[in-house]
């Protein structure tokens, strides 16, 4: 039995499909001007900017590979960016977990209020946040990072985490009763190990979100030492504002651990987005 597409579905088709390759040639596009001219000398990128490096300068990606500078900047967004979404994921979890498994007054407002959280601008909340750290004496200390980074990462981790706790059935929570679960035994033992694509958003959510920050580490941290990936770009452009070439080959190589990290979650970020969509 053979079905025909009408013509209308067959141009809606074209149509998306044009649209998605649109969208995928202003994303790759960029990225692969970026890694082909870390890999060519300023005179290449003036001559001829979109073609292959002739002759390949991979100088560029060693010299900055070797340098410790780099490897510096990266242990730090690794550290802060782990710390950050260890802190906001745990605490939302359980936060997202009582919001979504208990009923008491208030809960609604509780849980609006996290909502709107997200309609707050970090930028608003740069000069008291400072203060506030300079206070706590938390200035050129990695907690000044970490801790507010978790602080506004909790509204989308609490609404999408509250979401995929609402759909685990009520007889899977009874079921771990009778068998001799209190409260944290079912959220530890049964409802963890049920939402792990969820948290596995959320969590790389959270961890490229760190990664990218630069507002918040270039305002905190006055030691260098204490620079992340985003701030030490910023500095190295800055340094080698003549030099184009190395400053591609410092981008793409600031960007490959976010990458890869969302490749190898891949999966499990659109399996969890889906579930809390359905909650």
């Amino acid at each position: 039995m053979t079905t025909t597409t009408s013509p209308g579905v067959r141009a809606r088709r074209i149509v998306l499909h044009l649209v998605s390759v649109a969208v995928g040639a202003l994303i790759v596009v960029p990225v692969l001007f970026g890694v082909l001219g870390g890999f060519k000398d300023n005179g290449q990128l003036s001559t001829n900017p979109l073609g292959w490096p002739d002759p390949w300068v991979p100088g560029n990606y060693t010299g900055i590979l070797t340098s410790e500078v780099f490897w510096r900047q990266l242990g730090n967004s690794v550290l802060i960016a782990v710390a950050s979404t260890v802190i906001v994921v745990g605490s939302a979890a359980m936060a997202a977990f009582v919001l979504a498994r208990y009923a008491f007054r208030g809960r609604e407002l509780l849980a609006t209020l996290f909502a709107v959280g997200l309609m707050f601008p970090f930028a608003v909340a740069i000069l008291p946040l400072f203060v506030l750290l300079r206070g706590m004496g938390l200035l050129d200390n990695p907690l000044g990072v970490i801790l507010p980074q978790a602080a506004f990462g909790l509204p989308v981790t609490i609404i999408i985490l509250r979401q995929f706790f609402r759909t685990i059935p009520g007889e899977v929570e009874e079921a771990a009763v009778l068998d001799g679960c209190g409260p944290f035994g079912f959220f530890w033992r049964v409802l963890l190990p049920m939402a792990r694509p969820a948290l596995a958003t959320v969590s790389v959510l959270a961890i490229v979100s760190s990664w990218n920050n630069f507002m918040l580490p270039l305002v905190v941290f006055t030691d260098q030492s204490w620079w992340t990936l985003p701030v030490g770009v910023q500095a190295f452009q800055g340094q080698y504002a003549d030099d184009t070439a190395r400053v591609l080959a410092y981008v793409v190589l600031s960007m490959v651990p976010a990458l890869g990290f969302y490749a190898v979650a891949e999966r499990q970020l659109i399996g969890g987005l889906a579930g809390s969509v359905k909650g």
